[in-house]
């Protein structure tokens, strides 16, 4: 069921996919399917968070929850969707804090492909969920697999901005150890909590933590297409 992982992330992560966890999860995701359930995202885009970001030109790590449910939508970003889907009320918000903070114009579409080709590493803490099921995929291993990530960026020697969105990404800042690495904190973007997203100024924030390690900041405006 999974596809390769992408070169760049291979070294770092080839003791895990030996792992027993990581082999059940493989079978479980099989089974899913092999039942006739849609797993989502695709199988080609499971691991675009890995493919798009290099473990190289990781500087900023946005920590999302699960893939978005419906299908069509997710395509391996955390808070991205593919062209043609209506954006999201949760990255609706984002944008509005976007054009807020750093005066960004918000484009006619939710992908956010340009954001990882610059560096930042678009990671959910599951990678895959069951169509119309949200939540679904949690507790299959998802987890200890991504934790291993956040763990080997956090062993980058440059620094890396990590983003944390709600409780359960700031859940992970105990993976976040490297003294040159920053976090920049506030509610999550969902309708449900976003009084406390709204305001946080958060890209103006990253894009500091960037230049003060004379890292590039992020161009965050996005074409339309």
């Amino acid at each position: 069921m999974l596809p390769p992982i992408p070169d760049s992330w291979l070294p770092l992560l080839r003791e895990e996919l030996a792992q027993d966890y990581f082999r059940a999860l493989d079978t479980f995701l099989e089974s899913e399917m092999q039942t006739g359930q849609t797993v989502l995202p695709a199988r080609a885009d499971i691991f675009n968070a890995l493919q798009f970001t290099s473990y190289e030109n990781v500087k900023v790590l946005l920590l999302g929850q699960d893939p978005y449910p419906n299908s069509g939508d997710a395509h391996g970003l955390c808070f991205s969707v593919r062209p043609g889907v209506k954006v999201p009320r949760s990255l609706q918000n984002v944008y509005k804090e976007l054009r807020a903070d750093v005066g960004f114009r918000i484009p006619n579409h939710g992908t956010l492909e340009a954001w990882a080709r610059q560096g930042m590493l678009m990671l959910n803490t599951v990678l895959t969920l069951r169509a119309g099921e949200a939540f679904s995929h949690r507790g299959r291993g998802w987890e200890k697999f991504t934790d291993r990530i956040i763990a080997q960026v956090n062993a980058k020697p440059t620094r890396v901005v990590f983003v944390l969105w709600g409780k359960a990404a700031q859940a992970k800042r105990s993976l976040i150890t490297a003294p040159h690495h920053r976090v920049v904190e506030c509610g999550h973007p969902s309708p449900l909590s976003a009084r406390f997203f709204m305001g946080c100024r958060c890209f103006s924030k990253i894009d500091a933590h960037l230049t003060e390690a004379g890292l590039a900041p992020m161009s965050w405006q996005i074409a339309d297409v």
